[in-house]
């Protein structure tokens, strides 16, 4: 029989769809990559095309070349010009659209993935997040800041070579705002945060964890909305992304290396999206807020039921998910 489940950390249910839920394997991407080579002469982000992007922000240094860049949005959705000011009132307001956008280039490589990628790599990338996390919310115009990556057409990307991106805005989204809420009311009623008290009970339980190191916990969660929706869990409690320490950047890259390398090769390169949840660096020491990743594979579509309804169905079993990519060798 399905049964519908309530993910407690989101706010939303979930209809896991027991009946015509699919095997694991079902979900390996089927559509051919294309091979790409180390470097593309068209591609703006390859080495010896620097002036094709806009103006250097950051970069890690190789020598007299680069490791990786950081640059700002050709494109951007927000303007880093201007003042920050409310239009409007009542039913119509609106906010100047001012921010940041950047684009984190990750490595020279076109054709390096990140789930090719060293640890050691992941880690530089890692500090560059941080870095850059923490340089967008000293403007006094910044509410929320998040950085997010989309692998594959299907997921958003329009360009192959392996880059991330930070956005930050001059509101705080509501979707973000609700999970807070939502993390407030449970602090209110335990006194305790609700993902610490999630971690220790996923920990406990054990079925949907895919790796567990000292800093950090990679599982699928009990209501996951689509299939293989992964989380990583910092254990530390911490509201904010920037408390992030050495060590920790070094335990967090072991396990995104090592979750989207089972992706890889257990699902055969699919697209997917992953974003780090975050609260701003002077809001780090609150009790009820924490910080994490999500990870989402782009694996079905929401169709109108969802669109309708704002509930999600998966057609997969988390427990079973879990237990696939726990078998899948990572590289």
């Amino acid at each position: 029989m399905p049964e519908l489940r309530f993910n407690v950390v989101t706010r939303e249910w979930v209809i896991i769809a027991t009946e015509r839920a699919k095997r694991p394997k079902d979900f390996s991407n089927n559509k051919e990559r294309s091979h790409h080579p180390e470097r593309l002469p068209s591609c703006p982000f390859c080495p010896g095309n620097e002036h094709k992007t806009p103006a250097e922000r950051f970069r890690v240094p190789d020598g007299d070349a680069w490791k990786i860049r950081v640059v700002a949005n050709k494109f951007p959705a927000l303007s880093p010009e201007g003042e920050k000011k409310r239009l409007g009132n009542g039913l119509r307001t609106a906010v100047t659209g001012v921010g940041v956008h950047e684009v984190i280039i990750e490595t020279p490589v076109h054709n390096r993935y990140t789930a090719l990628q060293d640890v050691a790599d992941i880690e530089d990338l890692i500090r560059v997040y941080m870095a850059r996390f923490v340089e967008a919310n000293r403007d006094p115009r910044v509410e929320h800041a998040i950085i997010f990556k989309n692998h594959g057409e299907g997921a958003g990307t329009s360009l192959d070579h392996p880059h991330s991106q930070l956005i930050a805005t001059p509101v705080v989204p509501v979707q973000f705002r609700d999970r807070v809420q939502a993390a407030m009311h449970y602090f209110d009623n335990t006194g305790e945060c609700l993902v610490c008290s999630l971690l220790e009970k996923d920990m406990q339980d054990g079925t949907r964890i895919i790796y567990d190191t000292p800093h950090f916990l990679t599982f699928i969660p009990y209501a996951a909305l689509s299939p293989f929706h992964t989380w990583i869990f910092p254990k530390r409690h911490s509201a904010s992304f920037s408390t992030l320490t050495g060590e920790e950047s070094r335990d967090l890259a072991a396990h995104l290396k090592n979750i989207l390398s089972r992706f890889h090769y257990g699902l055969s390169d699919p697209d997917y999206n992953y974003v780090i949840r975050s609260s701003r660096p002077r809001d780090a020491g609150n009790e009820y807020c924490h910080w994490y990743m999500s990870i989402i594979p782009r694996l079905t579509t929401a169709a109108g039921f969802e669109m309708g309804s704002g509930m999600f169905i998966n057609t997969s079993l988390p427990e079973r998910n879990a237990e696939f990519l726990r078998s899948v060798r990572p590289e």
